[in-house]
């Protein structure tokens, strides 16, 4: 067993006994973690339940030990203090879609550290900006899919073109297969090439057209990810952008 030191992500807590709760998150360190989490209030605690909301980002204490499923905590304390993401309605909302979302996606990888750095920044990007961020979920899916290995080829978009979820690309023809989208939202979907964090608010999706191209994004995880099931919070994201 080794005593380290590392950032994590929370995704999640599950009810685990009357004294504990077990915490899901994705570590700079180790990638995702299942941690024990103590329901144990009061200033005795060193890493108290409260801290443990969706996307909070935690510098940590733990033991670590490869063999075990279930790691223990030493002490938690907040890095980034989430004060707009847990007041403003819009943002909590994106965050437990996120959270949600990072849950079904994220399993073992290579290189935590660089996918750590982007679930960090984009936090902290959400907490800080006060433009509006109803295609924040959109860049962060897009962006999130170049880290996990199927970027898709955004760029060849051309009149007319159809996009081909199955290969990530626009083609000139309907594909052999059903998994493609129709003229109307493939082009919607080319203007993502240009999208980003910084000129997000720029981007003036109908609502309709945002709820096409969300759901259609999470088909293409589906297709190119193991086990992606429906995704509860998308209803709420729904009624808000």
């Amino acid at each position: 067993m080794a005593l380290c030191k590392t950032k994590g992500l929370v995704l999640n807590t599950i009810h685990y006994n009357d004294k504990y709760v077990l915490a899901q998150l994705f570590t700079e360190s180790f990638g995702r973690v299942t941690y024990m989490v103590s329901k144990a209030r009061g200033k005795s605690s060193k890493a108290p339940k409260s801290l443990f909301s969706p996307l909070a980002i935690l510098d940590l204490d733990v033991e670590h030990q490869a063999s075990r499923d279930i790691q223990r905590i030493r002490e938690a304390r907040a890095d980034v203090y989430l004060y707009d993401i847990s007041g403003d309605l819009g943002k909590t909302s994106v965050a437990f879609f996120l959270s949600e979302f990072l849950t079904r996606v994220l399993k073992d990888t290579n290189d935590s550290r660089l996918l750590f750095g982007f679930l960090e920044q984009s936090v902290r990007i959400l907490e800080m900006t006060d433009k509006s961020i109803s295609n924040f979920h959109l860049v962060f899916m897009l962006k999130l899919s170049h880290l996990l290995g199927f970027y898709p080829n955004l760029e060849e978009y051309r009149t007319n073109s159809l996009f081909d979820m199955m290969n990530g690309e626009f083609v000139r023809y309907q594909p052999l297969h059903r998994h493609f989208l129709d003229r109307r939202d493939s082009q919607s979907l080319s203007l993502l090439a240009r999208i980003s964090y910084e000129n997000m608010h720029r981007f003036a999706f109908s609502r309709q057209d945002r709820i096409n191209i969300i759901n259609r994004m999470l088909e293409y995880y589906r297709l190119h990810l193991y086990d992606f099931p429906a995704l509860r919070s998308l209803d709420v994201l729904h009624e808000l952008f």
